[in-house]
């Protein structure tokens, strides 16, 4: 089987593994089946895909709570220890051998993302407020294509380069006054760039390993490693205060939502969408994740957003929806059509 063939299957892979545990039964089908089944199926999995965007968007609004009694290392540790137990708990048994040789790979890999992705994102959140670092974390996708010019030599597009200048234009829209000085705090938003170009770093490993690895495999051993690279952090500056801290039980609630909701349930609901409607469909949903985050920051949080904000949003959805609306269009010219009952 060819490179190219295994980055195909891959997705399909992952889902017999999902399917055999049984979470995912009544929803997830083989594209063999009849043709009105693999609809109800679709209508199935967009309800998933949208649960999965939501608890993305909201993720920003329960780290602001849980950031009221706990640090970012902490609240990171936490959410990255829940998420492995609960991945390697339901899944351990999908879980593939690591080879020797990918140890390192695997470890580059769960250094920048989690680990240097939640410090620049949560520490980055702590100075600016959760609808603008959605919107600068949602850029991470603008960016790809120019690091796949970069990095892999791959095709970048007009299109590519204008939804690049649309979204950073969006951006300065969101943080800049009137007077082009920073409304929003600059250590924030350069933190919240670090997250993204950690992302981007995350893409080059990431995209060797998905030949050989299902993605269940690499993102539990991104978050288990990804807690590990944290305990020391804990153990060093918060392991003290710790246990002095008397969280409420919002906070309590917050965590583990982060965990379940932001860090296992909705990747796999996401990943069940690239399994039935393919990458650049599902791609476009996570559009939605800094409206999401805008409105429910607004009715927790009280968050103030103004005219700049819905402007410079909307600017950044543009872009993004110019880079993947494009990405759409070629698939679908290159895509085989679905096996007919």
């Amino acid at each position: 089987m060819s490179l190219v063939e295994k980055r195909k299957n891959q997705p399909l892979r992952v889902f017999s593994e999902a399917k055999n545990t049984g979470f995912f039964k009544g929803i997830l089908v083989n594209f063999a089946q009849p043709k009105k089944t693999l609809k109800q199926t679709q209508h199935s999995v967009y309800l998933l895909v949208i649960l999965a965007v939501t608890f993305w968007g909201i993720s920003y609004v329960w780290t602001k709570l849980v950031f009221e009694f706990y640090s970012p290392i902490t609240t990171m540790f936490l959410r990255l220890s829940i998420s492995s137990a609960l991945l390697f708990g339901i899944f351990g048994r999908q879980c593939q051998r690591i080879e020797t040789k990918d140890y390192l790979a695997f470890f580059i890999l769960s250094f920048f993302s989690p680990f240097c992705y939640f410090i620049g994102e949560s520490f980055g959140l702590l100075h600016v407020s959760p609808t603008i670092a959605s919107v600068i974390i949602a850029t991470i996708p603008v960016f790809t294509p120019i690091l796949g010019f970069i990095a892999f030599s791959e095709k970048l597009s007009w299109i590519n380069i204008i939804g690049f200048v649309l979204s950073f234009i969006g951006v300065m829209v969101m943080v800049l006054d009137a007077e082009f000085k920073f409304s929003a705090s600059p250590l924030g938003v350069g933190l919240l760039f670090f997250a993204v170009l950690s992302a981007l770093i995350n893409v080059i490993f990431l995209k060797k390993l998905t030949v050989k690895y299902s993605s269940f495999t690499i993102i539990s051993v991104q978050n288990l490693l990804g807690a590990l690279l944290f305990l020391p952090l804990f153990l060093i500056f918060d392991f003290r205060s710790f246990f002095a801290i008397r969280p409420s039980a919002g906070a309590i609630g917050s965590v583990m939502a982060l965990a379940v909701f932001g860090s296992t349930l909705a990747f796999m609901f996401y990943t069940s969408g690239v399994r039935v409607l393919g990458v650049a469909r599902t791609s476009i949903f996570t559009n939605l994740i800094p409206v999401v985050t805008a409105v429910t920051s607004w009715l927790i949080l009280r968050e103030n957003i103004d005219a700049s904000k819905l402007i410079g949003m909307a600017i950044v959805i543009s872009g993004l929806l110019m880079t993947q609306l494009t990405r759409l269009h070629e698939k679908r010219k290159t895509r085989p059509p679905l096996p007919q009952a």
